[in-house]
């Protein structure tokens, strides 16, 4: 494996994490943010369990929902 996609996977291991963090920062639910992206709770909820990645338009819905950009969603 090249060591870009190592740095790649990287950041991603960090996105559930900030994602939670940045929930609970501006105080939302899930329910919320799954209601501002146009998915389930459920999908919302493996997103910030690891279990799934969100889609690129759904990146882009949380950077504006959080006021960051996407790199800081994986910082």
């Amino acid at each position: 494996m090249s060591s870009n996609w190592r740095c790649i996977l990287q950041e991603l291991y960090k996105l559930p994490e900030n994602l939670k963090a940045l929930r609970r920062q501006y105080g939302y639910t899930q329910q919320y943010v799954a209601e501002q992206l146009g998915i389930t709770p459920q999908s919302y909820h493996a997103y910030e369990a690891g279990i799934t990645i969100p889609t690129l338009p759904n990146f882009i819905k949380l950077a504006r929902l959080y006021d960051v950009s996407l790199d800081d969603l994986l910082e």
